[in-house]
Order: C-alpha cells, then sequence, then structure tokens
C-alpha cells in the first residue's frame, strides 16, 4: 500500500511537471488529503479573487454604463386635488312607523276593515271588537243624565232666585256632573273597542281574523308600515367621535338593489357604549320609489375627511429605508432629449396621511409640481442618470 502510494504521489510530481495540471478526480483518487486540502486552498482563492473582480465590474457598470445610459423610467407630476376620506360600515334600514296593532280591550273580533296591501289614512278604522252591550248602557245613561241635567237646571234658577236650600242645589249638580263623567268614562271604553290607524301607512300583515277572541296586549290584530320614513341606525368606533357629527355626508350601498343614495347624518349618541367602545349614530333614508324595506342590508360611506388641496400618490411607489423612514424617488434637474428626457433621481422623505383604495395622502415631503417616479421607482438610487419615457 505504501508502494502504491508513492507511485501516485510521483505520477502527480510528473505531472505536475508537465503541461496539464491533474484534475480534481484524479487528485481524489490519490487518496492524499495533504495535496487534496492544499488544492481546495487553491480553489477557495480563485474563488474569492473571481467574487472580488465581478464585484469590480459591476461597481464600474453601476457608475459608468447605466448612468451614463440611464434607467428607463416613467414619472408623474404631483397635483393638488379634492380628497374625501370614507370610513365603511354595514347596518340595516328600519322605520320608526312598524308597528303591530294590540286590543286596549278583550272581546270578540266583528269587523276587520282593510285587507293585506291596502293604504290607509291616519284615524281610518280598521277593525272592532265586540262592545259587550256598552253602547246600550250609554244610552241608558244618557236618559237619566237628561233628567239630573234638568233637575239641576230647576234648581240652580230656584237658587237664584234664593229659593230652596244650597245643599239641594249642591246635590243636583253633583249628581249632574256624575252622569256626564260617568257617560265620558264609558265612552272612552266604547272608543277602545274600534282599532284606528296611529298613522298613514300600508297594512303589511291581517294577523287574526275577525271572529276570533282577542285580549289587550297579548293578541296580535294588524301590522301597519310606513316606508317613507326610513333611516339607518350604526355603531361607530370611539375614533371617529370628532370627525363624524350631524350632517356628516354618508353614502348609501343597497347591493340587493343595486342603488347608492346620498344622506347626512341625523342624530349622534352623547353616549359611548363600554361594552365595543362605540356611539351610536342615525342616517334617514329616502323611500320614494317604495323598494327599500325594512331590514334590509345597506353598506356606509361616511366621509370623516376632507382636503380640498390633497396631494395624493400611489401607494406602490413609497419604499422604507432601514430606519423606518417612508420616501419616494423624484426626477431632479429635468433635461428634455430628442427620444428621451433626463433627469437626476433623488430621493425624498415624506409623511403619510389618510389612504383611499390604491391612493395615499401625502402630508408633507411632496409639493404640487414636484416629479415623482412612477414605473422603476424601486430599481433606481440616489443620484443615479434616469431616462424618462416620453407619453
Amino acid at each position: 500500500m505504501k508502494k502504491l502510494s508513492i507511485l501516485f504521489i510521483s505520477l502527480f510530481i510528473l505531472t505536475s511537471c508537465g503541461d496539464k495540471a491533474p484534475t480534481v478526480d484524479e487528485l481524489i483518487a490519490t487518496g492524499d488529503t495533504q495535496v487534496i486540502a492544499q488544492k481546495k486552498t487553491e480553489l477557495l482563492n480563485q474563488k474569492k479573487e473571481l467574487e472580488n473582480e465581478i464585484k469590480a465590474i459591476e461597481n464600474y457598470l453601476d457608475k459608468n454604463s447605466v448612468q451614463k445610459d440611464g434607467a428607463l423610467v416613467s414619472i408623474s407630476t404631483v397635483q393638488d386635488t379634492m380628497f374625501n376620506h370614507f370610513i365603511e360600515l354595514q347596518g340595516s334600514v328600519d322605520t320608526k312607523q312598524n308597528i303591530t296593532l294590540m286590543p286596549e280591550t278583550a272581546g270578540i273580533l266583528t269587523n276587520v276593515y282593510v285587507k293585506e296591501g291596502q293604504r290607509v289614512s291616519k284615524g281610518q278604522r280598521l277593525a272592532k271588537i265586540d262592545d259587550g252591550g256598552m253602547s246600550q248602557s250609554i244610552e241608558q245613561m244618557k236618559v237619566q243624565a237628561q233628567l239630573a241635567k234638568t233637575t239641576f237646571e230647576r234648581q240652580e234658577r230656584l237658587w237664584n232666585q234664593k229659593i230652596g236650600s244650597e245643599i239641594q242645589y249642591l246635590q243636583a249638580k253633583a249628581n249632574y256632573e256624575a252622569q256626564e263623567n260617568a257617560i265620558k268614562s264609558m265612552q272612552q271604553q266604547l272608543a277602545k273597542t274600534i282599532i284606528t290607524a296611529p298613522f298613514s301607512g300600508v297594512i303589511d300583515d291581517v294577523i287574526t281574523e275577525q271572529g276570533n277572541t282577542v285580549s289587550p296586549g297579548m293578541t296580535q290584530i294588524l301590522r301597519i308600515v310606513n316606508l317613507n320614513n326610513m333611516y339607518i341606525e350604526v355603531e361607530v368606533p370611539e375614533t371617529y367621535i370628532s370627525s363624524v357629527n350631524e350632517g356628516t355626508n354618508v353614502k348609501v350601498e343597497f347591493p340587493v338593489l343595486g342603488k347608492t343614495v346620498e344622506s347626512n347624518v341625523r342624530q349622534t349618541s352623547s353616549f359611548i357604549n363600554p361594552a365595543n367602545r362605540s356611539f351610536r349614530i342615525e342616517i334617514p333614508v329616502e323611500n320614494k320609489e317604495g323598494a327599500i324595506k325594512p331590514n334590509l342590508t345597506a353598506r356606509l360611506k361616511i366621509n370623516d375627511y376632507t382636503n380640498k388641496e390633497a396631494i395624493l400618490i400611489p401607494l406602490a411607489v413609497i419604499s422604507e429605508n432601514q430606519n423606518g423612514d417612508q420616501y419616494v424617488m423624484i426626477a431632479s434637474d429635468l433635461k428634455s432629449g430628442d427620444q428621451f428626457d433626463t433627469a437626476v433621481a433623488k430621493r425624498r422623505v415624506i409623511q403619510t396621511g389618510k389612504t383611499s383604495e390604491n391612493m395615499i395622502e401625502i402630508t408633507d415631503g411632496l409639493e404640487k409640481g414636484d416629479r415623482i417616479i412612477v414605473e422603476g421607482a424601486r430599481s433606481v438610487k440616489e443620484d443615479q442618470q434616469i431616462r424618462i419615457k416620453k407619453a
């Protein structure tokens, strides 16, 4: 084995003295770890030299070739514009005039004068409950009241003539007034047997048919709805309490109907709900066509911020440095050319505000007329020569 090793080393020396150096496979075949390790070191040194040479070439190209020709980019001139920011919430439609009518007295429902879908006016008679003989009792009481009135009037004339005792006059007066009050009380009870419309609207549902026995506060008879006075009530996070007030503009979208209407906040709550840290707002909704129904889902866009001279730029052109500062690249020293305009790329640190879709408001760092690099913004460097695509 020792003789074989000496033979391989001799072969290596003889080969190294020739024109062709042994390959890595030939060195590995010798099994001499010392020679193999030396070859590894030699290759690593060559690798490092090659990397340094490549880096030097890249630096030269960055400073000379690319800057000479200029990176090809497109720019956009900053303009001020009206900017409305919206918060988006979801709510459902409701109406204050959507009630179920119940009887105020017990009895048999003798008549229902309306049907489902019928429009009714405020005060219109809708249904009647059997009065249980109250009408006849009132007529009898009216006869007694007439007698009491006649007696009182006679006693009053006598008393005015200083005839008779005062107690007789007072008794006649009290009896007459008691009869009148009793009749009024009975008439009020009788009025409760007639169910009338509390407001103008549409009969949405006839719940109990005539002939059924009804009880006050328990039996539902009719549902009446008025779709003219609709509104949306929604909870708004407390962070917007200073920017969402009465009169704030709101866009109300009804996805099912494919319809959008403009409105304003009608009322804001003065109370913060401790459970979810929000406050309630109410938004009226016009329903001229009658297509909007109670409990219909609505998407709200509430205008919580407006800037008449805002500077907006695309979100995609903003970068961030190692310190967390946001910046954009702008085209400086613009010069006109035959095929391309040329400029120098400069970094501009900015402060941002609110966003809207793919645009963002710039609160500091840019001014009207600045030219920001749009396409190619992330591939250019500070002070790099750039070529600008002409529109």
